[in-house]
């Protein structure tokens, strides 16, 4: 009979093992989440923190190597925020194009104090993802960068965004450089008085904590894009949750480098809001695909604290020079799954990497190792304050399909076919969609996605579980297993790599030698020049699979 697990977890988690018909909390964790300091927006954090770490502390710095302190980085925000305010409504979804700049950052507490809602636009999600982003969240003015649009050569994107004028679809584009010569004395003057009376005037013009903050937008790997609607309570909670999960990880002493968009939820909430909400120094990098410049970055900047994913982290650690990374203490990835090669490549700067596991969904980080219990091939204990189950799966034995709730649980869904509404998720629950397994210690593993086990003759497959043993066979390359219609068997796996010499026959072998079953082995090897990333770091699972099934493999 299958089982599933009700998890309630702070530091020390505490499970309990129910039948299917008696899900309930058996047991319950000793160490509680405190939600009422969830109940802040994004500005108002910000405030506390300023007031907690001192105004005069340098908070902020990109590329440019222009700090910005708590005082600059407020007063900024309202008046860069009071300019936008003149063109958009409250509550308005408002889209932003922008790279990792202080420019971002000041462009978010500053829609945030004001009222409206930073719907972030995936820039290299294509133009056709973006127009549907825009669609389903009834964005009406997007806000970019002249040079950001000039350097990433998006002007496609802009022009499509700014067509069919006539039927009113067209999207209001506004430059940060046109509104910066557009502030006056008198602007700067209004910023200073409100930046005197910062709380009680935000009270007044902003949101309610549990209104939208954010729209993020998932990657449309399996179809049209969703919106992920996130109030301030939720972007809130995440940032506090990791917090007190991580106590004595780092301090706000550290320096933290964060090349991640922010876009995604990695790089927005764990990358960016916890550390200035903590207050540590952030860097901001503009693109993590920078494997020379990042690393020097680095250097330049002393940090300590590195947030990345693994595919970057290779990228780093193989392209940075003598010295570079010296300073990095502590790695933070996410986003996908970190190789025994990535381990032993940073070993040589005695960095730890502490692997850490989310969903956009959940704001996004669900559990993380720690340094006194960094347990490799996990994803660490579930932070507190969140409740998690595990429901049955026909064909897996072990574990089930992760469900969560909490604080940082989003508002809901904006679906494309279904333009501004949210849809909340039932009963506050989030199916992650992931088979994880829960051990004695309240360790998660992930065994993969729901969507990616295969079911060979009636016997289900895990392709995260090929693919690990295809990276232990050739851990210098990157493997995508993915799976195609077969008329005999159901389904059959092919092997995607970037391993120009890759052959079945060692693979067979590796496969045996490690003792799968032939079953599991995939039946045709597919060799790219590169497997497809996304902009976040992950891999492409959807034109992968185009890949395979265009190139049609001989199984």
């Amino acid at each position: 009979m299958h089982l599933r697990f009700v998890v309630s977890v702070s530091h020390a988690a505490a499970i309990a093992i129910v039948s299917p018909a008696r899900c309930q909390m058996l047991q319950k964790s000793p160490a509680a989440f405190d939600d009422t300091r969830t109940q802040r927006t994004l500005f108002s954090a910000l405030l506390d923190a300023g007031r907690q770490f001192g105004m005069a502390k340098p908070i902020l710095e990109d590329a440019e190597r222009t700090p910005l302190t708590f005082k600059r980085l407020i007063l900024g925000s309202l008046v860069l925020g009071g300019k936008l305010a003149e063109q958009t409504s409250r509550s308005e979804n408002v889209g932003v194009l922008l790279p990792n700049v202080n420019g971002m950052v000041v462009t978010l507490f500053g829609l945030n104090a004001f009222g409206r809602v930073a719907a972030m636009l995936n820039f290299t999600a294509g133009v056709k993802n973006i127009e549907s982003a825009v669609e389903t969240a009834q964005i009406k003015t997007v806000i970019t960068s002249r040079r950001f649009i000039d350097t990433a050569k998006l002007d496609d994107v802009i022009a499509a965004l700014t067509a069919d004028a006539a039927s009113g679809k067209a999207v209001c584009v506004i430059y940060l450089e046109d509104v910066r010569r557009s502030i006056g004395g008198g602007d700067k003057f209004k910023g200073v008085a409100r930046s005197l009376f910062a709380r009680s005037f935000h009270k007044r013009h902003g949101l309610k904590p549990n209104a939208p903050a954010a729209i993020l937008f998932t990657s449309g790997t399996e179809g049209v894009p969703k919106g992920v609607v996130l109030s301030n309570a939720n972007l809130v909670a995440n940032a506090m949750q990791i917090a007190q999960h991580a106590i004595g990880a780092w301090t706000s002493d550290d320096v933290v480098m964060n090349p991640l968009p922010m876009f995604h939820s990695f790089g927005l909430t764990a990358a960016g809001l916890l550390p200035l909400f903590s207050g540590m120094k952030t860097v901001l990098y503009p693109s993590p695909l920078h494997y020379k410049q990042v690393p020097a970055l680095i250097r330049e900047t002393q940090c300590t604290v590195l947030f990345a994913t693994d595919t970057f982290l290779q990228g780093y650690g193989r392209a940075a020079d003598a010295g570079d990374l010296d300073s990095v203490r502590v790695v933070v990835c996410g986003a996908e799954r970190v190789k025994d090669t990535t381990r032993k490549l940073w070993s040589k700067w005695g960095t730890t990497i502490l692997e850490g596991y989310g969903a956009t969904e959940c704001s996004p980080v669900i559990s993380c190792n720690l340094p006194v219990n960094n347990t490799a091939g996990t994803v660490g204990t579930i932070l507190p304050g969140i409740e998690a189950r595990l429901d049955p799966v026909e064909g897996i034995t072990e574990g089930g399909k992760l469900v969560v709730r909490g604080a940082n649980v989003m508002l809901g869904y904006m679906r494309n076919e279904r333009p501004g509404v949210i849809e909340p998720p039932e009963g506050g629950w989030h199916d992650t969609g992931d088979i994880v397994d829960i051990d004695g210690q309240g360790l998660v593993t992930i065994k993969g996605r729901a969507k990616r086990f295969a079911k060979i003759g009636g016997e289900m497959v895990s392709l995260a579980a090929v693919e690990s043993m295809v990276a232990s066979l050739w851990p210098q390359s990157n493997h995508v297993v993915v799976s195609l219609p077969d008329a005999r068997k159901g389904e059959q796996l092919v092997l995607v790599t970037d391993k120009v010499d890759a052959d079945k026959m060692a693979l067979l072998a590796e496969a045996r030698a490690q003792g799968f079953a032939e079953l599991w082995v995939p039946k045709a090897v597919l060799v790219v020049p590169q497997i497809p990333v996304l902009g976040a770091g992950k891999v492409d699972f959807q034109a992968t699979n185009e890949l395979a099934r265009k190139s049609r493999p001989l199984l």
